[in-house]
């Protein structure tokens, strides 16, 4: 078919412009193909904090209305129990009652016994573990599994408290075997005092110095410390009683005098000045030792006045006084008895037949040959 230029032209300018629309319209969908892309990450990033948001509060939901059952199931078993409650605290009060009734009773009734605080404290521990027993029962119910649990408990405990329970058993030993009592003066390990307060636990004493341990006071004197010591020393070492069922004790002098003094007259001269200043304080005391000492079968002479003996070393003689004093005045006596015989071997009479003691050497000279001679000797030659 042939066409006109003008039909030709007019195609031409139909063709150009669909040309020209399919760019245009090639070009949109490019420049809209680039930001979809983009829209669809905003809107990927809002739905996922939308459902962040509902999952986070989903789960505040959750875990509030888990709180208010968890309060609620409290209030209803507390609620259920409260009768159990209110029966465990009335028997709780009633031993209270009942504990310091009995403690008035056996107060009025043993006060002057030496072993009624320990009856009493034992009345009252056993009432109050009866009592947390019977209380315990009632609101577990079942008591064989409490018993199970409480076994178990007591088993960790008496191995995690040894010191403790030694120390309760040394204070149950204490109060019924009476080793010591308030006011008494003993010795217990290194610890030496009046005794001032005994616990379930401790023992607390006025210290005393004391001449054979380490202590800044070395006479039997109080030092103004309070010491306090585990009663479990009680079992495991010695206690020494000076004052519970005889409020005495031997105690010694030694007076050093010289080899070439007159021995027997020193001993003489010693013994007559200690029987002068003790013989009346020391006889019903030493009675009342022999006394004891018959009671319990040990029957041997008690010299109801002081006593002298010799002992030897290797510069001098030892002059011996023993007597028998109170355990809270030895340092009394003792200073009495050193001023009375300082006074009496310095007398005129005495001189160069008691000769106190002093330290000195003695220096041997020997010859070239080993005999002894005598310093004149060495004199005579010089001369």
């Amino acid at each position: 078919m042939l066409l006109t230029p003008g039909e030709a032209g007019y195609a031409q300018e139909e063709q150009g412009t669909a040309t020209a629309d399919t760019v245009i319209v090639q070009q949109y969908s490019a420049g809209e193909s680039e930001v979809e892309p983009q829209a669809e990450a905003e809107a990927d990033t809002a739905a996922s904090e939308e459902a962040d948001e509902e999952v986070n509060g989903g789960i505040s939901q959750v875990a509030r209305q888990e709180a208010v059952g968890a309060v609620q199931r409290l209030w209803r078993s507390f609620y259920s129990n409260l009768p159990k409650i209110l029966v465990a605290l009335g028997i709780l009060v009633a031993a209270w009652l009942f504990a310091r009734l009995v403690r008035w009773l056996l107060g009025r009734l043993v006060k002057r016994w030496e072993r009624a605080g320990a009856t009493i404290a034992i009345t009252n521990i056993i009432i109050w573990l009866f009592a947390i027993g019977v209380a315990i029962s009632v609101l577990v119910g079942d008591i064989r599994a409490m018993v199970g649990s409480l076994g178990l408990i007591g088993l960790a405990l008496s191995w995690s408290l040894q010191t403790p329970i030694e120390s309760f058993t040394g204070w149950l030993f204490n109060s019924f075997k009476g080793y010591y009592r308030i006011g008494d003066r003993i010795s217990v390990g290194d610890v030496v005092g009046d005794v001032y307060k005994i616990d379930f636990l401790t023992t607390t004493v006025w210290e005393i110095g004391s001449s054979y341990r380490q202590s800044y006071l070395e006479a039997e004197q109080p030092t103004g410390r309070l010491v306090t010591f585990p009663n479990n020393e009680v079992l495991a070492g010695s206690v020494v009683n000076y004052t519970s069922d005889f409020p005495y004790v031997w105690d010694e002098l030694i007076v050093g005098v010289a080899n070439e003094s007159d021995i027997r007259l020193s001993m003489q001269v010693l013994e007559r000045v200690a029987t002068e200043l003790l013989s009346d304080y020391m006889r019903e005391p030493a009675q009342q030792y022999s006394r004891i000492l018959q009671k319990a079968g040990l029957e041997f002479p008690v010299s109801d006045t002081p006593q002298v003996f010799l002992s030897t070393t290797d510069s001098w003689t030892n002059v011996i006084i023993r007597y028998l004093v109170g355990a809270r005045e030895r340092r009394k006596w003792k200073t009495e008895l050193i001023l009375r015989t300082a006074e009496e071997t310095a007398k005129p009479e005495y001189k160069d037949k008691i000769i106190p003691v002093y330290t000195r050497q003695q220096i041997q000279l020997l010859d070239i040959e080993g005999t002894p001679v005598e310093l004149d000797s060495y004199r005579d030659d010089d001369e």
